[in-house]
């Protein structure tokens, strides 16, 4: 894997994208904790998505935001969109995620166009395949921008120039 993102040099804003309840059954009936999924980035190229769960919302939010700053990748964009097409997938979960011209704006559902959106991406076409599952979706979406390059790091993998890989 690539080198971990210091998230604290970084300015981050963070986006809360679902709040779950769960319940653990036990003698005396049922124990209520709730579980969140956040996104954090700071719009330029990194994001990182996490989960936390605690008996109060305020604290598994804060939990979710801590385990998200540990979770960081760097995004390769061209201009306002990403270098190439490409999906993702997590579990059942898959999304497809399409590079789009300037002025085409964040094409994606919810848990997607969060971590677009905190990503730094402003033009993308985005389609969830499969699951619909808001967790699944968010992992997906990270997946896929994990597995993104740059044409110059395709050229040097192969061994070729730029001009040779663009054609």
């Amino acid at each position: 894997m690539t080198e971990r993102i210091d998230a604290s040099t970084l300015d981050l804003q963070e986006k809360l994208v679902e709040v779950n309840r769960v319940a653990k059954v036990v003698k005396g009936g049922r124990t209520f904790r709730f579980s969140a999924l956040m996104v954090v980035g700071d719009g330029n190229g990194h994001v990182g998505c996490g989960t936390g769960k605690a008996a109060e919302i305020p604290d598994a939010i804060r939990k979710g935001i801590e385990d998200a700053k540990k979770n960081m990748i760097s995004v390769p964009l061209v201009g306002t969109t990403i270098p190439h097409e490409v999906i993702g997938e997590f579990g059942a979960g898959r999304v497809l995620i399409k590079p789009a011209k300037e002025g085409t704006g964040v094409i994606a559902g919810g848990a997607a166009r969060a971590v677009l959106e905190l990503a730094g991406v402003k033009d993308i076409r985005t389609k969830c395949l499969r699951s619909n599952n808001k967790k699944n979706v968010v992992k997906a979406t990270m997946a896929g921008l994990a597995e993104l390059k740059q044409a110059d790091e395709v050229a040097k993998l192969r061994g070729k120039t730029i001009d040779e890989i663009k054609g």
